[in-house]
């Protein structure tokens, strides 16, 4: 039997290992993260049987998790349950709002500054980023908590700032940044999933 070329060999051990890195960090998010993310499904269902709305935020990978959390609750997660669309709204998906904000106010204001204008007392930010130390997401948090919002924030590392600026801080323990991305995805699946079944299912 031919042996395989060494390229083939390391690719399989690559794509073996990152599969093997991302499962054991999902397993220690539920030795370390169970109680945060059923804080942040208690207080999404609350907001959402007050008729309260939920704001998303975030940069990079973070904006598109952001947009893709959104989404499940404005269309659905679980094809199962018949409900009607609940209010989410991902901040980072108006251009012209981001890109005028960059200009006009400085981009780490962009999303505090949309905060300022949708955000009500009893909404929900969520807040999404993987040092816990971005700026725009930061003063996000801040301008909610004077709104008297509920700050929940989706991290990874030691939580970085963030950690102290959120009513829930649900901390993904690693410091790889494609793994915490993969470990907010699947808590904000998780938590989603849940809020849909508790309420409507």
């Amino acid at each position: 039997m031919a042996h395989l070329p060494l390229t083939i060999v390391y690719r399989q051990n690559f794509i073996l290992n990152s599969l093997k890195e991302s499962s054991e960090l999902k397993t220690k998010i539920g030795e370390t993260c169970t109680g945060d993310i059923s804080k942040a499904i208690d207080k999404i269902i609350f907001a959402l049987n007050n008729k309260k709305k939920i704001l998303l935020c975030g940069n990079g990978g973070s904006a598109a998790d952001a947009q893709h959390l959104a989404t499940e609750f404005i269309i659905r997660l679980n094809p199962k349950i018949k409900r009607p669309a609940l209010p989410a709204i991902a901040l980072s998906t108006d251009s012209s709002n981001l890109t005028a904000g960059a200009n006009d106010i400085g981009y780490d204001n962009v999303f505090a500054r949309s905060i300022e204008g949708l955000g009500n007392e009893g909404d929900i930010l969520i807040g999404i980023t993987t040092s816990g130390n971005s700026a725009s997401v930061n003063n996000a948090f801040k301008i909610a908590r004077e709104k008297k919002m509920v700050t929940i924030g989706f991290l990874g590392k030691d939580g970085g700032e963030s950690k102290n600026l959120c009513d829930v801080a649900i901390i993904v323990p690693s410091n790889d940044t494609q793994r915490i991305q993969e470990g907010h995805i699947t808590i904000g699946h998780i938590i989603f999933q849940e809020v849909e079944q508790e309420i409507y299912g």
